[in-house]
């Protein structure tokens, strides 16, 4: 069963799923503007939340405005801690090359997820426990799947 969470909000819309069992809410702009190619903006919202302790949020991009548009945010995820009152604002970024993206009131831009999140306790250690991964990263397990590659 899924974990519902209260979260007390002040905006002028309420952010909504639009499906069933969807992990994020759609976020939408309270303003209308034009992102060149290449060009990033800072894009308000209206939302104001009131996570509660132990609950994150994570500003996400919509695939459908990457895939079509190449409309994505430059930091994504952006993380909304719980003592952060403030507007929810999203920075977006035209990718597309060429082509100019036109953003009115009332579009939907980003998506937020609420979830449960455990507070680390970082403990000093002189060595850390083996793995399967030990060190690789950044490509160690490599591009293509072995079985396209032996056959």
């Amino acid at each position: 069963m899924t974990e519902t969470v209260d979260v007390p909000i002040i905006a002028p819309g309420l952010p909504a799923y639009a499906h069933p069992g969807d992990a994020g809410a759609d976020l939408t702009s309270t303003e209308a503007l034009r992102l060149e190619p290449g060009q990033r903006a800072l894009v308000g919202t209206g939302v104001r939340i009131a996570l509660p302790d132990g609950h994150v949020a994570f500003v996400v991009p919509r695939s459908g405005l990457a895939t079509k548009h190449g409309i994505t945010i430059v930091n994504s995820p952006g993380t909304v801690d719980a003592g952060y009152r403030g507007e929810l604002k999203v920075t977006l970024l035209n990718t597309d090359p060429t082509e100019p993206y036109d953003i009115a009131v009332g579009d939907r831009i980003a998506q937020l997820i609420v979830m449960p999140v455990a507070r680390a306790r970082f403990i000093p250690v002189d060595a850390l426990p083996d793995s399967a991964r030990g060190e690789g990263g950044f490509g160690s397990t490599g591009y293509q799947n072995e079985m396209k590659e032996h056959s």
